[in-house]
């Protein structure tokens, strides 16, 4: 009985580990409610500080970057404006990138962003600059007249 005893609290507190590892983890993620708000909150920024301003604190300020969120502002004919996420695709046209499955996940945000002007995208997969590693990401964006600005989340 005291063999029991004594493997039932190791098997509880194994799971209480568990459980505390993959809040930790989660609090290391933006969430979709948060990647919203910075989105909105980008929209106003472009709106009040021009978009000049605006690519570049979306790049290299700080105010746009939170854990694995970052803003990225795109022109509708595929020229990246800005990029926290990795400021080297900032000048260059994406149009036709394809994620590491072959998808055309770049058109699939422009379209997106040309016919709905807000919303969330589907599954791509796309750097993460906090692991380093390829990882399932969703965006959710918002069209800014010929231009549009997109946060999006790890999975």
């Amino acid at each position: 009985m005291q063999i029991l005893s004594v493997l039932k609290s190791v098997f509880a507190a194994a799971a209480v580990s568990f459980v505390m590892v993959g809040m930790s983890h989660a609090a290391d993620q933006g969430t979709a409610a948060e990647a919203e708000a910075m989105v909105k909150k980008a929209v106003a920024y472009v709106k009040a500080n021009g978009p000049e301003k605006a690519a570049e604190e979306f790049t290299n300020g700080k105010t746009f970057k939170d854990r694995d969120l970052y803003v990225v502002y795109t022109e509708f004919n595929g020229n990246v404006l800005a990029h926290g996420g990795n400021p080297k695709l900032v000048g260059k046209n994406l149009t036709g990138m394809k994620d590491s499955e072959g998808n055309p996940f770049f058109q699939m945000l422009l379209d997106l962003a040309k016919t709905k002007g807000k919303g969330w995208s589907g599954n791509y997969r796309f750097m993460n600059p906090t692991t380093q590693k390829l990882e399932a990401k969703v965006m959710y964006l918002e069209s800014i007249g010929e231009t549009y600005v997109g946060v999006g989340i790890y999975k």
